[in-house]
């Protein structure tokens, strides 16, 4: 048996290794256009930064340790021009001579990958303009940094490329404005969190431009001008672009392919194309999103390696399913770690699912043991069902454990009741005996057992207070003189509300604040008990200031930029 694979990055690599471990006899051959194989994609902005210090660290493999380990032909920068699926011919292309040869194949992986999003934007050829998608990418901006020590950089894209890059560059001591189209960063989560990110953003010096759409680059005499539509322009020393990728999927489209959303290349769940004895994997093909059962791009890793091996294993004779990909994923953003899997609750109820979430602060270890970290959990489920849907987490320690056990439950099918089960590792310097997942689960079965109702911050504006509703803090005294309260709130501290209860008219429904949504929920449970109709808030009082801070950034950017916390 003959294998071709175009590509050789994560799903071609995976692939190739795995049909050779499956049969020794296979013929397998990579071509790669670029220089480089089985490359370490989401190293490369951590090289530009100094985190990685050895350029060889970035590749996995090359052609030499592929062919001495698995006995691979592998032909980096040799590009595959076009394929014959009928006569199963690949024409390939030298690029150092330029001979052009023909290939045949038994079994065709196409594994190209994504080219990075760059609009036509008028001045965008300048040489102090770049994106960052593959080695080469990350060798030419490292080499400017190195002859022309930047002052100054824009970085267009706030995905994870554009943060990565963003908190390299302000490692090396260059002054960064991140400008992105959105109205947030990190698409994955929902706005209220991604406030967080955008609050640890601004905090390590970076001028934050959300909304703000570029138009232009123009050679000033200053450097280079980045002019924003409606009239901003920033002036820098050099600009990254990373808005996103599309598929690479030329080849296929010229081939006949069978082509989905943003031309991607459908695909079954045995990774097999529209052609007899082709397959597609990565960022290429499009699959299956686990939780909504619609089609979707996921340019991730992960499931790009899980894609290579089912293609491998269908292409040997066994019989393996995708399932579909839930875009699990972690960002280290600064200090913070932020982390998300399944959909946001932006993303379930534009698909028509009834989402329902709640909204946590617990620590990222017992609270008693030394150096704890808040993090702050968004679970978000259906009603009714309960199903699972997504999690989204932004904390220091801690954060991406409690992601993956979330992403798990997903997997498993498991409801967001069925968290109270799970059985997880606990010491003090780890996790709590309530771990932050059961606590999730706890919560869920509260509100399912109707102990307990919600409100949440879109409703603060909305609240009345002509005296029909009472709206109670519950945080301490101190608390609320030191970090302030909510216009029309009236503050009982719960450790005194038994006391009090007198003050709080019955028959009047009451919205109940805390710190964290903890001591709000025993003030709730106090008042249910007394007849009260209650609901307590999602998130607590800390998790609203940073929201709401986040919004006034946004409606004035220009208060919100480097010396902004």
């Amino acid at each position: 048996m003959k294998v071709v694979i175009v590509g050789g990055v994560a799903g071609g690599a995976t692939a190739a290794a795995r049909i050779r471990r499956l049969d020794e006899s296979a013929e397998i051959t990579i071509f790669e256009k670029s220089n480089y194989i089985s490359y370490a994609n989401c190293g490369l902005p951590y090289y530009i930064g100094g985190e990685i210090t050895d350029k060889e660290e970035l590749t996995l493999q090359t052609p030499e340790s592929f062919y001495s380990r698995f006995r691979i032909n592998v032909f980096v920068r040799h590009e595959v021009l076009s394929i014959d699926t009928a006569a199963k011919t690949v024409k390939v292309k030298n690029r150092d001579s330029g001979e052009v040869f023909s290939c045949n194949y038994d079994k065709l992986v196409l594994s190209p990958g994504a080219r990075p999003i760059k609009p036509p934007f008028p001045g965008s050829d300048d040489e102090r303009i770049f994106t960052l998608r593959n080695v080469e990418d990350t060798f030419r901006i490292k080499d400017y940094l190195t002859a022309k020590a930047p002052k100054r950089a824009v970085v267009v894209g706030g995905g994870f490329i554009g943060i990565e890059v963003t908190e390299n560059l302000v490692r090396l001591g260059i002054d960064v404005t991140l400008v992105e189209a959105a109205p947030q960063l990190m698409a994955p989560f929902d706005e209220d969190m991604a406030a967080f990110i955008h609050a640890e953003v601004r905090r390590n010096g970076v001028k934050l431009r959300l909304g703000a759409a570029v138009e232009s680059f123009v050679n000033e005499e200053g450097g280079l001008g980045v002019r924003i539509k409606g009239g901003e322009e920033i002036v820098a020393d050099m600009a990254v672009i990373a808005i996103g990728v599309a598929p690479d999927t030329a080849l296929a489209k010229e081939a006949g392919l069978e082509l989905g959303i943003k031309g991607s290349i459908v695909v079954n769940d045995r990774m097999e194309t529209s052609a007899p004895d082709v397959y597609a994997v990565g960022d290429a093909a499009e699959i299956k999103n686990f939780v909504t059962g619609k089609p979707a791009l996921i340019s991730l890793a992960g499931p790009a390696n899980k894609e290579g091996r089912i293609a491998a294993d269908n292409i040997c004779g066994k019989d393996s399913r995708y399932g579909g990909g839930q875009g699990s994923s972690v960002i280290k953003v600064f200090r913070l770690t932020a982390a998300a899997t399944g959909v946001n609750e932006r993303t379930a109820k534009r698909e028509g699912i009834d989402a329902d979430k709640v909204i946590l602060s617990p620590m990222s270890h017992a609270g008693y043991y030394p150096g704890g970290k808040i993090m702050t959990m968004k679970v978000v489920f259906e009603r009714g069902t309960y199903r699972l849907l997504g999690a989204q987490i932004v904390g220091y320690e801690g954060v991406d454990k409690r992601i993956d056990v979330l992403a798990t439950a997903i997997r498993a099918g498991m409801k967001a009741t069925e968290l109270v089960e799970l059985d997880l590792a606990y010491a003090p310097p780890y996790s709590s005996a309530k771990d932050p997942v059961n606590m999730a689960g706890f919560m869920i079965e509260n509100i399912r057992d109707g102990l307990v109702g919600q409100w949440y911050c879109d409703d603060v504006p909305s609240l009345k207070r002509d005296g029909s509703v009472t709206l109670l803090d519950v945080r301490t005294e101190e608390e609320c003189a030191a970090s302030g309260i909510i216009e029309g709130f009236v503050n009982i501290p719960v450790d005194v509300l038994r006391e009090r209860i007198d003050e709080i008219p019955l028959g009047k429904p009451v919205y109940v604040i805390c710190q964290s949504g903890l001591r709000s929920y025993v003030a709730a449970r106090i008042l249910a008990g007394r007849g009260y109709e209650v609901y307590n808030f999602a998130g607590g009082y800390r998790f609203y200031d940073v929201v709401v801070n986040d919004r006034l950034c946004a409606e004035s950017s220009t208060a919100c930029g480097k010396d902004s916390d």
